[in-house]
């Protein structure tokens, strides 16, 4: 329970506090419903006790009296309750927005490691559903426990002036079952915390299998994966079961205890009237206020579910925003500025091992490119190839050395600064969901049309653009699913030329392409190679003949570089990848 309430402090509070008005009033409310409520076993009382006593005084105007009283008091309660459900829902719904908007934008700056061992369906899981929960447990929960105390304190305050101990007898039973409760309410969290984890699961698989329904349908694999679907909502289901049957084991404590609170009163409070020691009037009202107690409770254990929820979501939030995002970024008061980058990287020592890894992919690496320079980067598959340019743009942080550009430390930029220097085509290209000109516009969003066109036509992609159905407004499917390989890798390509960096990364940018379209991308990509520091990582190595320099990577490091000519005219690695692919 510590740990619960030291999140909700450190991780929930900071939101609630920007509607404390909000709050304020919405407990006002909660307090003038429930104080409404408690009056009317004190109008019963006042009516029974008059009748039995003193009948002659039940006039009509007496009680054309208290059913006025009641009547305002029902007026109140509408009007409180209206703004209760209304305005408090709203509250919970703009809490609910700011924390999904806080845990997006911390996502979007946690490094490349995070995502790599972390499933996609399981954070949109984390911001959705676990949101609408903390959204629900921000509005009710202030609200049922505010209530309950209200109605457990005033009741014992009345109650305790009519016969104290009856009434310390009656309440006794109340603790008994907090306590009672507290093993289910411990189980039914776990279980709540591992339902959505595998409905996170659920999520993963559906994305998995409908974003790969090309391969699925080409290998005829809908039954596998319908099979391994159908496994994970079994478990899924194995484990609402398993909350629900710690729930329903809740339920029956508490309907012992509530059978607990109503024998009390029939014996206690039996042998309290024979013995003279309260009337028939003060039973009635014991035995209604007792009934407003142990629908208090009822509420509270069925919110039980809801608040458990709750304080799941909150801690699935805590988790990522625990975690450490990279750093460099602005804050949202700084403006990036602008400068002039030459181009000119220096890999000084530079060694790098994955997270978790032992065994390092790169070691103590030495490079020097000059601004302007064509540089091709080879080596066997899982030599770090990739690894060695996406180093340049601090997707990684270093083990040891350091990167220059311009003779500047990489780590001295803030990440806008550097990354706005670097232009990244890579082999599997992403497109957004969008139209053509949303794509392009990703590489400079505040370009003119006239400049996306301008990019297109040196990207080679204008031409094909303008015979889509709506152009550069036709919209292309998810990860561009309407547009062929050679047109995907276009408009990245002019995404690329309209972000215009002086330091260019090629990773494998053709090796996905049939003949024609790579013919038609290599001319794209060298024109867009021109004045500019470019690294090209290659397998076919008849690609990258007219390199200025080519780097022999192995497990080694860089164990040869130089032109094509002077790598083919001795014996090496180099000479004799070429050789295999010829």
């Amino acid at each position: 329970m510590k740990n619960k309430n030291s999140l909700v402090k450190k991780w929930f509070l900071p939101y609630m506090k920007r509607f404390r008005g909000t709050v304020a009033l919405d407990l006002l409310c909660a307090a003038l419903t429930t104080l409404c409520e408690l009056v009317l076993p004190m109008i019963a009382r006042k009516i029974t006790d008059i009748a039995v006593t003193d009948p002659a005084a039940l006039t009509v105007k007496l009680i054309l009296s208290l059913a006025a009283l009641y009547l305002a008091l029902k007026g109140i309660d509408m009007l409180a309750g209206y703004y209760m459900t209304y305005v408090g829902h709203t509250m919970g719904v703009k809490i609910e927005k700011s924390m999904r908007e806080d845990l997006f934008a911390h996502l979007l700056r946690l490094p490349l490691d995070y995502f790599s061992g972390t499933k996609v369906g399981q954070l949109m899981s984390r911001l959705t559903t676990d949101m609408f929960d903390v959204a629900e447990f921000a509005h009710h929960c202030p609200e049922e426990f505010f209530i309950a105390a209200i109605k457990i304190v005033v009741s014992f305050v009345i109650l305790g002036t009519i016969n104290l101990p009856l009434t310390v007898l009656s309440f006794a039973t109340l603790p008994l079952m907090y306590f009672g409760t507290m093993y289910f309410r411990k189980k039914m969290h776990a279980a709540f915390k591992d339902r959505r984890v595998q409905a996170g699961e659920v999520n993963a698989r559906t994305e998995t299998a409908l974003l790969g329904i090309r391969v699925v349908k080409s290998f005829t694999r809908e039954k596998h994966e319908q099979e391994r679907f159908n496994a994970e909502s079994g478990q899924l289901a194995d484990i609402q079961k398993r909350s629900y049957r710690y729930m329903a084991r809740l339920g029956c404590v508490v309907r012992f205890f509530d059978g607990l609170m109503y024998l009390i009163m029939i014996l206690f409070g039996g042998l309290f009237i024979v013995n003279g020691k309260i009337t028939t009037a003060d039973y009635a009202a014991y035995l209604l206020y007792d009934a407003m107690l142990i629908a208090a409770v009822k509420r509270i254990v069925e919110f039980t579910e809801q608040f458990e929820k709750g304080i799941t979501g909150i801690e699935r939030f805590a988790e990522i925003m625990q975690v450490e995002p990279e750093s460099g970024y602005l804050s949202e008061e700084e403006e990036p500025t602008e400068q002039h980058t030459d181009g000119r990287i220096e890999f000084k020592n530079v060694s790098f091992s994955y997270d978790g890894e032992s065994c390092e992919v790169l070691e103590n690496i030495n490079l020097t490119v000059a601004p302007g320079e064509n540089i091709a980067v080879v080596g066997p598959s899982g030599s770090g190839k990739t690894t060695l340019c996406s180093l340049i743009a601090r997707f990684y942080q270093l083990d040891s050395g350091e990167i220059t550009l311009d003779g500047k430390n990489i780590n001295d930029f803030t990440l806008p600064e550097l990354r706005r220097s670097i232009g990244i085509v890579e082999q599997d290209v992403y497109l957004f969901s969008g139209t053509v000109i949303e794509n392009i516009l990703y590489g400079k969003p505040d370009a003119t049309k006239q400049e996306v066109i301008e990019a297109a036509k040196k990207a080679g992609a204008d031409e094909f653009i303008r015979k889509l159905p709506d152009g550069y407004d036709t919209f292309i499917g998810e990860r561009g699913t309407r547009l062929s390989g050679g047109q995907k890798q276009r408009i990245s390509i002019a995404r690329a030329f309209l972000k215009n960096p002086p330091v260019l990364i090629l990773d494998e940018a053709t090796s996905a392409l049939d003949a024609e379209s790579e013919m038609l991308v290599k001319k794209s990509l060298a024109d867009l190679s021109k004045g500019r520091t470019t690294l090209t990582v290659a397998h076919r190595l008849t690609t990258i003949k007219n390199a200025s320099r080519i780097i022999v990577l192995t497990e080694n490091g860089i164990v040869q570089q130089g032109t094509h000519d002077e790598l083919m005219s001795v014996d090496g690695i180099y000479k004799k990848l070429y050789s295999e692919c010829e």
